[in-house]
């Protein structure tokens, strides 16, 4: 139960997605999730409520991290083109 509450904070604290979280401590995404939206409401009302808020506006979010991942990795590809061609010249 502690560990959970800290899971928790942290998420709170760094903004981080239930992967991040799920990264950190060297959990499932799935265990993560389930604590979150099934233990957590149980121990503390209040934190509950706040993860809660960051769960939504993750889910609110993700198609433009999506997005943003997909731009930054095209870029990534067109530098390396770049500079195999400036090689090769």
């Amino acid at each position: 139960q502690r560990q959970m509450c800290i899971r928790d904070s942290y998420m709170l604290e760094h903004h981080a997605t239930v992967r991040q979280a799920a990264k950190a401590f060297g959990l499932s995404k799935s265990s993560v999730h389930k604590d979150m939206h099934q233990r957590l409401p149980q121990l503390s009302e209040s934190l509950g409520r706040q993860v809660e808020l960051l769960l939504q506006y993750n889910k609110a979010v993700r198609h433009l991290r999506g997005g943003a991942a997909t731009r930054k990795r095209f870029l990534e590809a067109r530098a390396a083109e770049d500079s195999a061609a400036v090689m090769r010249q």
